[in-house]
């Protein structure tokens, strides 16, 4: 992780971003240097990114991979932070921001969760994230397991 830490702040990534990156995306996204299906059967590569330039058997080094992982959290903490109104915690950015490379960017600005941040009820947002563990109807394990360390980062600084 260490090196992981290093080559993402050499990219330029800070904060609560690289606290999200560490912490929750990398860890539970993990990594694989090729395109693989994920459990929602999308095309997806390295940790976690999707595209439509992926195609079946292309393959990756591994500082494509992070260059891959810094552009995409910086277009998503990007996208994220255009739909939020209020100031976050350092924990609540983090959270979010894992929440949001994990589902995308429509599912968070169509949230009740985002309503929710929007008007102020913090830790009713954060509760939010807990509901987000099913795959085509079912509940999933790792989903459930990423979410309740989101909710642990997005409560951290609010309690």
């Amino acid at each position: 992780m260490a090196d992981i830490r290093k080559s993402l702040i050499a990219a330029g990534v800070s904060g609560a971003v690289l606290l999200s990156a560490t912490v929750l995306v990398v860890p539970f996204e993990g990594k694989v240097n090729k395109v693989y299906v994920d459990p929602a059967n999308i095309l997806t590569s390295c940790y976690g990114h999707t595209g439509r330039e992926l195609k079946k058997g292309m393959q990756f080094t591994d500082e494509q991979c992070l260059d891959q992982l810094a552009t995409d959290l910086a277009k998503h903490d990007k996208q994220m932070l255009s739909a939020v109104t209020v100031p976050l915690s350092e924990g609540e950015h983090a959270a979010y921001l894992s929440f949001v490379y994990n589902v995308g960017v429509g599912s968070w600005q169509q949230s009740t969760l985002l309503k929710l941040l929007n008007k102020g009820a913090r830790l009713s947002a954060c509760e939010q994230l807990k509901r987000w563990i099913y795959i085509d109807g079912q509940p999933s394990k790792g989903l459930a397991n990423r979410r309740q360390a989101e909710y642990t980062m997005c409560i951290k600084d609010l309690k």
